[in-house]
């Protein structure tokens, strides 16, 4: 490896013979999939887990319960005389509300006979997180003729993990922590190098026998059976404010559940004749309802747990744009966030320049001292262009002029971040280049630093201007254009549309290769094109920068052999340099990208298309477990008789995952709503072969709320309305 391939590879020589992964990179020495965990989150807490319930600590273990990117408790298992119970079920909620998992004792024996037996003791755990705090039951029963003494130990520690280090960065210093011990439990302390004091307080009620800074020990007779129940509490408390006493666990449960149907009730539900599309349905409306997080602007979708439990910028924009037929509040929600976060100063630290919406916020330790640069990080190329597209789909759904008038201001200064800071030569075009040293090296969606490259493999120099960021910006002034016209500044309107025409066909000229038959992944900082065939030039079709002719090429080669692998269409073709379908971004499948692939679809009224990829995602839902949709998984063609092949180390929930089936069933349908005429349109409305009916309802717009039920039949949908209230009208297009 010569001096200029060693400046360029993303990874670095750490010793003779091994490659050291450098740029956030995650390692994997074990896989997400493997442990299959069970996740819960409420606001600012989550917790990851075991099929037992259990926190189990160990190298690259994931596992516990964080607050604000510090992991509060890293290790939680159960014993019953001893040794670890036998698992009878486990399972999350359809509504993410709880996690209940079913144990029995295993046979105990002494000298050389059973003292008894197996499956006489049940243990039922239920666990559910509350404002910052983890609630757990413990209900045990003596099924046996017999009584019986029972021996139940809690082993517990909490290592104040920052996520970074868990993710695998190296600290030369910690923080140190301390203990106190009370008779009912025990409260870790946590003093950090950045001066802030983090709090793990665990109580037990009743009071164990016994308990140390690693243990808890308690001892029940019970009768045959008897039944009994006793309650752990863990709060995570950072700050000095003096702690608040848990509520007890069933009064947090109930006001736990009170806030989730509060927050559910404003979406539209949707059923379907599929009962396994359905049961996918449920599983991400409830993944998305637990990643949302109440900020002061309003709720926020958290990107995905286990490493991006925090606010993303282009994540929140797309999970919104998903759901925005659906529940708008949630576009509401992340458009004030991202105003109230927009960057105002220069900093090349965070890559903060005026006007540039945020790509990444983080609370933690290693944030605030500056170790990694994402306390509030801007490295995002293309969070300030789908700000604004956002926000005019958001006026169009719900006719919101207030709202926009107060974003009006932001709106415009993200325009002027396109024109002055995002287009760095002045070419017209939008480009990146890393200005810190510990920022991402990558700045689109496909952030990683090895997916960004020419047709032989060699990594760009210079800035990079991507294809879809154009298309972005295009839609972006577009959309821009709409606002201004609505609030009343006509010249600013006719000027942004001029520009985005104007765009266009430079983009056009610039960015087409005849030689691959579709558009250049990117332009380096020597204006060359990378002449890969990628997905991103399906994002192009969801702008509607692409010329119909090449859109349809484009849509062709995506459902070719090279890209569809029967499941979903890879990052990049099969036939690229760098193609491998095992890896982050160059060949996997990401359910997001194939959302907006078909809304794209979609917009050029490429149907077929639509459903073909809609029925592989299905396809691929089908065997996830839970029915949830990860972050990714591999882009392995679709073999009879074998599922998809997961991802080690993928979230899973992940916020625009969970929102993609809600996009597919927008594409197909063609579900178009305008709240200025309380209109509910059905451009080319189509179903795949595996639903026959669907029953959308309580779907609001402007004052009216309405139910729909939509029937196929052959490749023709009836639209039917169930129920109206107000005046919304309901329109087919063939």
């Amino acid at each position: 490896m010569n001096e200029r391939d060693r400046e360029a590879s993303p990874f670095s020589d750490q010793a003779e013979g091994i490659l050291a992964p450098i740029q956030f990179y995650i390692p994997a020495t074990t896989s997400l999939l493997e442990r299959r965990p069970r996740t819960l989150k409420h606001g600012d807490t989550f917790g990851v887990f075991d099929h037992y319930g259990n926190i189990v600590p160990g190298k690259g273990s994931p596992e516990g319960i964080y607050h604000k990117d510090t992991r509060h408790l890293s290790d939680l298992r159960i014993f019953v005389n001893g040794a670890r119970p036998l698992l009878l079920s486990s399972t999350i909620q359809d509504n993410n509300a709880l996690l209940r998992v079913d144990l029995t004792n295993p046979d105990f024996v002494e000298d050389g006979g059973i003292e008894f037996p197996r499956d006489v003791i049940h243990i039922a755990r239920s666990w559910f997180l509350w404002n910052g705090i983890g609630y757990e039951r413990f209900g045990i029963r003596n099924f046996d003729v017999h009584s019986h003494e029972i021996e139940f130990s809690i082993k517990f520690a909490a290592d104040f993990a920052d996520m970074f280090e868990i993710r695998g960065n190296r600290r030369e210093r910690r923080g140190k922590i301390s203990h106190e011990i009370s008779r009912d439990g025990v409260t870790f302390i946590y003093k950090g190098l950045d001066d802030i004091v983090r709090r793990t307080v665990l109580r037990f009620d009743p009071q164990p026998r016994s308990v140390d800074d690693r243990s808890a020990h308690f001892r029940f007779d019970l009768m045959p059976q008897e039944r009994m129940s006793f309650f752990l509490s863990v709060a995570c408390e950072q700050g000095s404010a003096a702690p608040e006493r848990p509520a007890h666990f069933l009064p947090a449960l109930r006001e736990a559940r009170r806030a989730l149907r509060r927050s559910t009730k404003r979406a539209a539900s949707v059923e379907s004749s599929n009962e396994v599309f359905n049961e996918v349905l449920c599983r991400s409306m409830a993944d998305i309802y637990m990643l949302l997080t109440d900020t002061e602007c309003g709720p926020y979708p958290y990107a995905g747990i286990p490493w991006f439990s925090t606010a993303f910028g282009r994540d929140g924009i797309v999970t919104a744009l998903q759901m925005l037929w659906v529940d708008p509040a949630i576009a509401k929600g992340v458009l004030k966030f991202l105003a109230a976060t927009q960057a105002t100063e220069i900093d090349p630290q965070s890559e903060a320049e005026p006007g540039k919406i945020l790509h990444e916020t983080r609370s933690g330790e290693m944030a605030r001292l500056g170790e990694v640069p994402f306390a509030l990080y801007y490295g995002s190329i293309d969070s300030t262009p789908l700000f604004v597209v956002l926000a005019a789909r958001y006026l169009e759904r719900t006719g919101d002029r207030q709202t926009l008038s107060q974003l009006w201001p932001n709106i415009e200064a993200a325009l002027v971040w396109i024109d002055e800071y995002g287009d760095r030569d002045g070419d017209g075009f939008v480009e990146y280049e890393r200005a810190g040293d510990g920022g991402l090296v990558n700045q689109g969606w496909k952030d990683s630093v090895d997916s960004v490259f020419h047709a032989d493999g060699t990594w760009p120099e210079g800035s990079i201007a991507l294809c879809e960021v154009q298309g972005y910006v295009y839609e972006a002034k577009r959309c821009a254009a709409d606002i201004a016209e609505t609030l009343g500044y006509s010249a600013r309107a006719a000027k942004l549309r001029l520009e985005a025409e104007s765009l266009r066909a430079r983009f056009e000229d610039v960015f087409w290769c005849e030689q691959i038959g579709t558009y250049a992944l990117a332009l380096d900082g020597r204006k060359r094109p990378c002449k890969v065939r990628s997905s991103n030039a399906g994002h192009l079709l969801f702008s509607g920068i692409a010329s119909p002719e090449r859109a349809q090429r484009v849509a062709d080669q995506l459902l070719g052999s090279s890209f569809f692998t029967g499941w979903g269409v890879r990052t990049i073709a099969s036939t690229e340099a760098r193609y491998n379908p095992m890896s982050y971004h160059n060949g996997s499948i990401w359910p997001h990208d194939n959302a907006l692939i078909g809304l794209g679809f979609a917009r050029y009224g490429l149907k077929q298309h639509v459903l073909r990829l809609f029925s592989g995602l299905f396809g691929a839902a089908v065997y996830m477990d839970m029915r949830r949709l990860p972050e990714l998984f591999c882009g392995f063609r679709k073999a009879p008789g074998k599922g998809p092949t997961f991802y080690p180390v993928a979230c899973s929930p992940q916020a625009w995952s969970s929102a993609a089936p809600f996009a597919f069933l927008q594409a197909s349908l063609g579900l178009e709503l305008c709240c200025s005429g309380e209109k509910v349109l059905f451009r080319q409305p189509r179903l795949p072969d595996f639903i026959d009916e669907v029953v959308i309802s309580s779907l609001t717009i402007g004052q009216s709320e309405i139910d729909i039920l939509l029937r196929r039949y052959g490749t023709d949908v009836s639209v039917n309305v169930l129920r109206r209230t107000g005046r919304a009208d309901v329109a087919v297009t063939l």
